[in-house]
């Protein structure tokens, strides 16, 4: 292995190993979402009174908002094990009875993007979840069996950022459903001034405002730039990480004051370079930009359309007059005002 690679490799074990031990590990640790970390502790708590298992538990939300962490901390808070795997990971019927019959009194099962569960697998969890049974088949034809597998108490933690998608015997199964939403700047404030002390960081206050206000509402990505600010200020011989480390930082990581990145402005200047800001379909905006259309829609899109930068409509997604004069264009006639317009009264 080269030495360039084995540099590379070592970063991306530190960053893993970072993110892990900036995880909370208990609710109190836990910033933000406030509501679903009140509720959540409410059914621990009786369900620890009681002696037994908490209800499954369905968590929606974008990516990087604490789902996988809220799980880990359900396990910890239950003094239970967890057992971690995801949709994709499970191709079939089998794989998914394979873990469920593994399983022991009070664990629980944390299953990442469950939207993406094969459909079998789905109907198999039904069962499971309801009655804490499965039915193996053995043999194939008209000689099959069914013989029935009792499970022990389970908890069943879903993870998943398209609520929509799952079909409605399954959600309907949830004992409890939270939905995480992004964090104000404050949150996130508080959520990196945590990971510095956790890092060994002195940071000055204005450098942990202007980090937030470039992560885009999400704990994941302030860790992210917090840790690409210290890695420049390192470079550059800094004791402390200021408010001048961090804007040349996400300069360099070419993170812009409204937190879009690379892609982001990518997709912005093609609607509006190449398309005259739209309407433009979003497989065409894709091939514009040289990426898969679901890293557009998945990635680029809900941020850019959060802040008000593009809208999509039926005849395809346009820039607002926002998005114009944040790349530095005058936007044409009538876009200006084409959001505020009030609505005819009904």
């Amino acid at each position: 292995m080269s030495e360039e690679r084995m540099v590379s490799s070592q970063s991306g074990s530190d960053d893993l190993a970072a993110e892990h031990e900036l995880r909370p590990k208990t609710l109190n640790d836990f910033i933000g979402q406030h509501r679903v970390r009140q509720q959540i502790d409410v059914l621990l708590t009786a369900a620890r009174k009681r002696d037994s298992a908490a209800d499954h538990i369905l968590l929606s939300g974008p990516p990087g908002l604490g789902k996988t962490t809220l799980a880990m901390i359900l396990a910890s808070e239950m003094n239970t094990p967890i057992r971690i795997t995801s949709g994709p990971a499970i191709t079939h019927a089998g794989d998914l009875a394979a873990i469920l019959s593994s399983l022991v009194e009070g664990e629980i099962f944390f299953l990442d993007e469950i939207h993406r569960l094969p459909r079998p697998a789905e109907e198999l969890l039904y069962l499971a979840m309801e009655d804490f049974r499965v039915d193996v088949v053995v043999g194939k034809g008209p000689g099959a069996t069914a013989i029935p597998l009792q499970l022990p108490r389970f908890t069943l933690v879903g993870a998943t950022t398209r609520a929509g998608l799952l079909p409605s015997p399954l959600r309907d199964r949830f004992g409890f459903t939270a939905h995480l939403d992004f964090y104000e700047d404050s949150e996130l404030e508080e959520v990196i001034s945590r990971s510095a002390v956790l890092l060994g960081l002195t940071i000055e206050k204005a450098a942990i405002s202007e980090i937030a206000s470039r992560s885009r509402g999400t704990p994941r990505i302030a860790n992210r730039l917090l840790r690409r600010v210290r890695d420049y200020a390192q470079v550059n011989g800094s004791n402390a990480l200021t408010h001048n480390d961090a804007k040349a930082a996400l300069e360099i990581y070419e993170v812009d004051a409204k937190g879009l990145d690379r892609l982001d402005r990518s997709v912005l200047l093609a609607l509006i370079e190449r398309f005259n800001g739209g309407p433009v379909g979003l497989s065409t905006l894709a091939i514009a930009v040289g990426e898969e259309t679901e890293t557009v829609e998945s990635v680029a899109e809900p941020f850019l359309v959060r802040n008000g930068f593009m809208a999509r409509t039926p005849r395809g997604r346009i820039a607002t007059a926002l998005g114009w004069e944040h790349v530095g264009r005058t936007p044409p006639a009538g876009i200006a005002t084409l959001f505020d317009t009030p609505a005819p009264d009904a």
